[in-house]
């Protein structure tokens, strides 16, 4: 399994051009409901078992699907959630996303880099 430690503004890219495929995103909805096979998810998406395939494995190059076959006989193959790297994209994502990183700065160019000494600001309408 595939864990992502610190990911990089790189890897969050790569994250969200994933997601951003609908169809890869009913799928994380449906294996956060817990594993499932590929007819599972073609019946409830109503899609052919190689586009379901496809998509998989996308969500599995990415680090956010686990793959394991049946012990008993290796045909069926069941898909979940790779919950640590889920909790990394959750956090990362949460922190990145965080109004509270909005910080007061001004721009060192361009005509909003000029500051007015305050002496020079005159208040009210005595003018």
């Amino acid at each position: 399994m595939m864990v992502i430690e610190q990911p990089t503004t790189q890897q969050l890219a790569h994250w969200l051009k994933v997601l951003a495929e609908p169809r890869r995103l009913q799928i994380l909805n449906l294996l956060m409901a817990g594993v499932q096979c590929n007819c599972e998810l073609g019946e409830q998406l109503a899609l052919a078992p190689n586009l379901i395939s496809h998509h998989l494995s996308v969500l599995r190059k990415a680090g956010l699907v686990e793959v394991e076959r049946d012990a008993a006989d290796a045909r069926w193959v069941y898909y979940a959630i790779n919950r640590p790297n889920l909790e990394v994209l959750n956090t990362a994502f949460a922190a990145f996303f965080d109004p509270g990183r909005i910080q007061a700065r001004q721009p060192s160019c361009g005509p909003q880099a000029t500051v007015v000494p305050d002496d020079l600001i005159t208040v009210g309408c005595d003018s």
